[in-house]
């Protein structure tokens, strides 16, 4: 029998009903007795790293979740991690660039509704979750949720109450499951070593344009971190209004050393400066990266995992647009 690590970090999948509205009191002891079948099937060993809404997770959890799966990475053949699902797509992401050329499977999950509710999604995400990480077909950072399996750096959640309530960007599912049998339609690639990494920059900011947006905004969270990711509109570009003063203020601050990454608030497709002139006047700007088909959350954490390794601007770049974990296809 294959050898799980069960971590557990809260979230709706383990809360309960309190005068205040749902808040995580179950540890991952708990959730297992309501899924008989997971021990019949794996050999299940439990640890919480915390128990907390995922609205509470920051940068600091990812690195103490990294740390439990790299101190106990040889003992186990795969690992599920419960966690409430607003944030996680960026654990995923973050997970993703930390531990990198995983050999065994990384299964985060979580529910739209607790694991004691009548109608809840949890007991099928959990024992999905479970049989994914005793999977030989898997490998490295995954969400299992509503029967399909997401790569780590692909996911986001695109609805807020369906329990269908997470999407793959831009690529296409890893696999589904049917009756908790997994079917995969893309084989993961490995590595012969696992790499771990456990700091972060977090001086990274993200910004969402809107139409009319005063340059103060932008400003004031440039002068406080190390890179700032823009979600402009469409394919990608800044506004003039006449005065070029967003253009002005990226001349300004890149020549700082600080890095601006462009991507795009639509879902599908991607970015591209290329196409309008709005966009193309930035493709000269070394320090200027884009997003091309990544999602905001990858790109968020991908930059706080490169800023801690280096800022030169040649190194960064290459780094940023070298695939991990098939984050990235479409760049010139």
């Amino acid at each position: 029998m294959k050898k799980i690590l069960f971590i557990g970090t809260g979230g709706t999948i383990a809360s309960g009903k309190t005068d205040n509205g749902l808040a995580p009191e179950m540890t991952p002891e708990d959730l297992l007795g309501y899924v008989p079948v997971v021990g019949a099937n794996c050999l299940v060993d439990c640890l919480t790293v915390c128990n907390i809404d995922s609205t509470n997770i920051t940068p600091d959890h990812w690195i103490q979740i990294t740390r439990t799966v790299r101190d106990h990475y040889e003992e186990y053949d795969g690992f599920v991690i419960s966690h409430g699902t607003d944030t996680m797509a960026y654990t995923a992401a973050a997970l993703s660039y930390m531990i990198q050329g995983a050999d065994k499977p990384i299964i985060l999950t979580g529910a739209q509704r607790p694991i004691n509710d009548d109608s809840t999604d949890s007991k099928l995400n959990l024992t999905d979750a479970f049989v994914c990480a005793c999977s030989d077909q898997l490998a490295g950072v995954c969400i299992v949720f509503s029967g399909r399996v997401i790569l780590g750096t692909r996911a986001r959640k695109t609805c807020s109450k369906s329990f269908t309530a997470f999407s793959s960007i831009n690529y296409p599912d890893l696999g589904i499951l049917h009756d908790h049998r997994l079917m995969c339609y893309i084989e993961p690639e490995r590595s012969e070593k696992a790499y771990f990494y456990d700091s972060l920059n977090q001086r990274i900011g993200l910004i969402k344009m809107v139409p009319g947006m005063d340059t103060g905004l932008m400003e004031y969270l440039m002068d406080k971190v190390d890179a700032l990711l823009i979600e402009c509109f469409g394919v990608g570009g800044l506004p003039s209004y006449g005065d070029n003063q967003f253009f002005e203020m990226v001349r300004r601050y890149s020549e700082a050393g600080k890095f601006i990454v462009m991507t795009t608030q639509v879902q599908n497709d991607g970015s591209d400066l290329s196409v309008y002139s709005v966009g193309h006047r930035l493709k000269s700007n070394s320090q200027v990266l884009e997003a091309y088909d990544m999602t905001s959350e990858a790109a968020y954490a991908k930059l706080m995992w490169i800023l801690a390794i280096t800022h030169d601007t040649n190194e960064v770049a290459h780094l940023f647009y070298t695939p991990v974990a098939h984050d990235i296809l479409h760049k010139d």
